[in-house]
């Protein structure tokens, strides 16, 4: 008995059919998230992303206490753990 026997008799159509339903459906259900009217708002904010300027960061006063987590008040503002 070969292979092509054994997978031939394994009726194995079935999958290839679930799948490409399940495919749809997921493409389906994609595109009307995507496609949906009330994010018209949140595609056109989206389409001026790559024009806007980043917002500047201004370094800290001399003064002021870190601003990284991992730096402690109590262990100096040069010392890293």
């Amino acid at each position: 008995m070969r292979l092509s026997d054994i997978m031939g008799h394994a009726d194995l159509a079935g999958y290839a059919e679930v799948a490409l339903v399940l495919f749809l459906l997921a493409f389906l259900v994609i595109a009307i998230a995507v496609l949906a009217p009330g994010r018209a708002k949140e595609w056109e904010r989206a389409s001026r992303l790559p024009l806007e300027d980043p917002p500047r960061q201004t370094p800290p006063s001399p003064g002021a206490p870190p601003t990284d987590p991992s730096i402690s008040p109590a262990a100096g503002a040069g010392a890293r753990p």
